[in-house]
């Protein structure tokens, strides 16, 4: 049930019986149907998706960047043994194979620029086959996984009265 997924993709606090109302199927069949996504591992884990420079006297204890890797590609298995060891890795958020230039885009973080450094000059540089690599580290987050970080304009409109 594609749509069940695509419900708890947007919005994973949806209680059952919101489901079922929003697609038509029975609360039963909704539980079970979710039960079996998470036993089968389709439904990896639920996450609170945080805006850290909105929380008050907090300012994100961490720096992010986005890293694109060249590969030698191996005959037999391409680019996945690289993905899957740099995957390994705790400072690593998400590895993906792309088109364009370099063959692997990683999300890293790390307690500071420093520690990015440190991580693409003494492990991922190091790892066999990796060619080149070229770090973007985030300045400001505007949009993460569906959610907008901006502020509501204010409505300027006038009101209107009878």
């Amino acid at each position: 049930m594609r749509e069940i997924l695509e419900l708890l993709e947007r919005d994973a606090r949806l209680p059952h019986e919101t489901i079922a109302t929003m697609t038509g199927l029975p609360v039963d069949e909704v539980t079970a149907t979710i039960a079996e996504y998470e036993q089968a591992g389709v439904i990896r884990r639920y996450k609170a998706v945080v805006n850290w420079d909105a929380v008050e006297g907090q300012h994100s204890e961490s720096v992010t960047a986005f890293i694109d890797v060249s590969v030698a590609p191996a005959r037999g298995v391409g680019f996945d043994d690289v993905a899957l060891r740099i995957s390994r890795f705790d400072e690593v958020r998400s590895v993906y194979l792309v088109s364009g230039s370099h063959d692997l885009r990683c999300t890293v973080v790390g307690r500071d620029i420093r520690a990015v450094s440190d991580f693409v000059s003494q492990k991922l540089s190091t790892i066999d086959r990796v060619r080149s690599t070229a770090t973007h580290f985030v300045l400001k987050t505007h949009k993460r996984d569906g959610d907008v970080f901006a502020e509501p304009e204010p409505d300027h409109r006038l009101p209107v009265t009878p």
